[in-house]
């Protein structure tokens, strides 16, 4: 259902109420004790056994149901279930997971004195005489012990021959007769010295570091073959609404499917692994059925999150036994976005049907939650200026698309931002977090990074 509140805001353009540099940060949660296997967090799991409650900034519906904060509601999300149990992955299966404990070395590294360069590993002031025998290589026997007037050749990598003092370059060099000449390179020139980068046992890595490919060619180098992870949570994808098409044009009152092709690479970015994103309908069997025998360690739906004749997810989720955590936040647009637990401690997260507000739900309560299962903490603000003013909702925040201008501290608000608009996050290189009320030009907004190519 589209909200003509928010559609009224995307169009409007205007002074807005109050100065966005004055938004207040929800009351931090307290503190819960982190578990090593995955699932919700109960009541038992809070400071003596007291459940939390819910800040008091908020609204609240039609209903009387309480709608949390945007920043209150991702910090729920955060803290409402245990990170998934740690497990050992061969190094060349370990990428795009975290380390599920810090990352120290098993060696030196280098693992011994080596050369930086190619050219002539030399003992002492030149010239030098050439020694028989076959050149340093890397990966190759130690070479022939120098004494002071000798030298021999080697090549990048090569272990340095015991006595060699500095290694001089091949473009710095010449031979002739075996006698090679050059200037004396300085003590230690041009050799990597072992545990120049670290020692045996230092620390490389803390504990949720993501494995990028960087950070598994440092693993290797530091001597591991196997690395204990939290793997990147399996998510899957229910797309709810019969009046979706998944292809062609629209017709006959039916609209493609945005959100399908948007929601499973969305996920992915956030750190996910999707199994399957499976288009249902309406149709209240095949989503009991589908929440019920998920595998997955996350079940993502779109659409069916309001309360219109059809929209059938809160239904559902009651029959089955789901335990509500947000039933609504207060942002716009995406404020019927929801999350609950599904039996076996599954987290559920219901993104509404209009793109960008399910867009604000991904970012809302799904980022959040794949950074929680990860044991990672949420990811750090980033704020700039706006370039012009921007109205607000009088008591919700508000999302809206941002793009960079040639100054990198400076945004500019884009049209298109209704909750049923995709032209404008788009063409946006972030969301800007708009406080109640509004921001004028030149406020300081949180911006929320988007996914890249």
């Amino acid at each position: 259902m589209i909200d003509d509140f928010d559609d009224a805001l995307a169009l409007a353009n205007g002074p807005a109420g109050r100065d966005g540099a004055g938004r207040r940060r929800a009351r931090a949660t307290p503190g819960l004790g982190r578990a090593e296997s995955g699932g919700a967090r109960t009541e038992e799991d809070a400071p003596g056994g007291a459940p939390e409650h819910a800040a008091e900034e908020g609204e609240r519906d039609d209903t009387g149901a309480h709608h949390p904060a945007w920043e209150r509601a991702r910090e729920l999300a955060h803290r409402a279930f245990r990170p998934l149990a740690p497990r050992g992955l061969p190094l060349e299966q370990a990428g795009g997971h975290t380390l599920a404990s810090p990352l120290h070395a098993l060696t030196d590294l280098p693992a011994f004195d080596t050369s930086a360069m190619d050219g002539w590993a030399v003992a002492g002031p030149g010239p030098w005489r050439l020694v028989e025998g076959p050149p340093a290589l890397a990966g190759g026997p130690l070479a022939t012990p120098l004494t002071d007037g000798l030298a021999i050749p080697i090549a990048t990598g090569a272990r340095l021959p015991e006595g060699a003092t500095a290694v001089l370059r091949s473009e710095a060099g010449a031979v002739h007769r075996a006698l090679l000449t050059g200037h004396t390179p300085e003590p230690g020139a041009d050799i990597r010295p072992r545990g120049q980068e670290c020692r045996s046992g230092a620390a490389l890595l803390p504990s949720a570091a993501p494995l990028t490919p960087a950070a598994l060619g440092l693993a290797a180098a530091a001597g591991y073959d196997r690395l204990t992870v939290r793997p990147r949570p399996r998510a899957e994808v229910l797309v709810l609404g019969d009046e979706l098409l998944h292809r062609g044009l629209p017709h006959d009152g039916r609209v493609r499917d945005a959100l399908g092709p948007m929601v499973g690479p969305w996920l992915t970015a956030l750190g996910a692994e999707v199994l399957v994103t499976r288009r249902l309908g309406d149709d209240a069997e095949a989503l009991a059925e589908a929440v019920a025998t998920t595998r997955a360690d996350l079940v993502v739906t779109t659409g069916s999150t309001a309360a219109g004749p059809v929209d059938l997810l809160r239904r559902v989720l009651r029959e089955r036994g789901a335990r509500p955590l947000v039933t609504g936040v207060a942002v716009r647009p995406g404020h019927p976005m929801l999350l609950a637990e599904l039996p076996g401690a599954v987290p559920l997260v219901g993104l509404p049907g209009n793109p960008l507000a399910a867009v604000s739900g991904l970012l809302t309560l799904a980022g959040p939650l794949l950074r929680a299962l990860t044991d990672r903490p949420l990811a750090e603000d980033r704020a700039a200026l706006l370039a012009e003013p921007v109205a607000g909702h009088p008591r919700d925040s508000r999302l809206v698309p941002v793009v960079h201008r040639t100054d990198p501290a400076t945004v500019r608000p884009l049209s298109y931002a209704g909750p049923a608009m995709l032209r404008g996050i788009a063409a946006a290189t972030a969301l800007a977090v708009i406080p109640p009320g509004g921001a004028e030009a030149h406020a300081e907004v949180r911006l929320l990074d988007l996914p890249e190519a």
